[in-house]
């Protein structure tokens, strides 16, 4: 399927599809069982032209899990939700139960993520902020066996259905897209940019979403981590713009006659 407003943007990199499945093509890229990955770089991939599938063993990591709705992932993380809580913001260092699995992290882990366990990533000021957010994010238990990346021109929508359509956008196309996603909606906050894990903004947050009557568009890869993972792949100055199914379609029938096809929007 190709996209309307990937060639009125002039994108870059392919439009992806994301996609819920019970059957994973054969050529997919996919992480190895119980192995660390960012989801993000196979996003990255995806959006270069190639297809990547994830399952309930293959995710890369636990924030991955939570984001591409395979459940509460961080419960599976080195001492459970609480040292989560304590590596995402001030560390594991502070505190006796966090010092004591961090020996086994150290041991079996790598030096960044041994080093951010005890330290703390510090992305949110304390635990209890952490939590609250884990509370706030829509968790859900997988509705398929897989979970695939896709370039959107590889798919037929008449066999499959995207959950989201996720575009790869400079500065000056997010400008436009922000522009289109509420060019025939009443209200003027029809995109969102929450706090979350880059893989979060395009998967469980788009999917809840898709799930509304008005669902909302997601900017996303703001997330420093991923972007630091994503970089030699796509550059710098990208963020991510996830829209669910019926607002990509929705977009798509309004590019002809919009903006897009007017002088301010062409003479950049």
């Amino acid at each position: 399927m190709d996209s309307k407003i990937a060639a009125a943007i002039d994108l870059k990199y392919r439009p992806v599809a994301v996609i819920r499945a019970d059957q994973k093509p054969e050529k997919a890229m996919q992480f190895k069982k119980g192995k660390w990955g960012c989801v993000m770089f196979m996003f990255a991939n995806a959006a270069r032209g190639k297809t990547a599938a994830f399952d309930a063993g293959t995710y890369g990591c636990w924030g991955g899990g939570v984001g591409l709705g395979f459940g509460n992932t961080y419960l599976d993380f080195p001492g459970g939700v609480d040292c989560f809580a304590h590596f995402l913001s001030s560390g594991n260092r502070q505190w006796e139960t966090g010092r004591k699995v961090a020996i086994g992290v150290e041991q079996n882990a790598g030096k960044e993520f041994a080093e951010n366990f005890l330290e703390g990533e510090r992305y949110v000021k304390n635990p209890d902020l952490v939590k609250q957010w884990i509370d706030e994010l829509p968790i859900k238990e997988a509705e398929s066996r897989y979970v695939l990346f896709k370039p959107l021109d590889e798919i037929n929508p008449d066999r499959e259905t995207p959950a989201t359509v996720v575009l790869v956008a400079n500065a000056d196309q997010i400008s436009a897209l922000v522009i289109l996603a509420n060019y025939a909606r009443q209200g003027m906050e029809n995109v969102i940019i929450p706090w979350a894990a880059g893989c979060q903004t395009i998967g469980l947050l788009p999917f809840r979403e898709g799930q509304s009557k008005k669902p909302r568009a997601v900017v996303g890869l703001t997330d420093i981590s991923a972007r630091k993972y994503v970089r030699k792949l796509l550059g710098a100055e990208y963020l991510s713009f996830a829209m669910p199914w019926p607002l990509f379609l929705e977009m798509e029938a309004n590019v002809e006659g919009s903006f897009l096809e007017r002088p301010p929007w062409t003479s950049l």
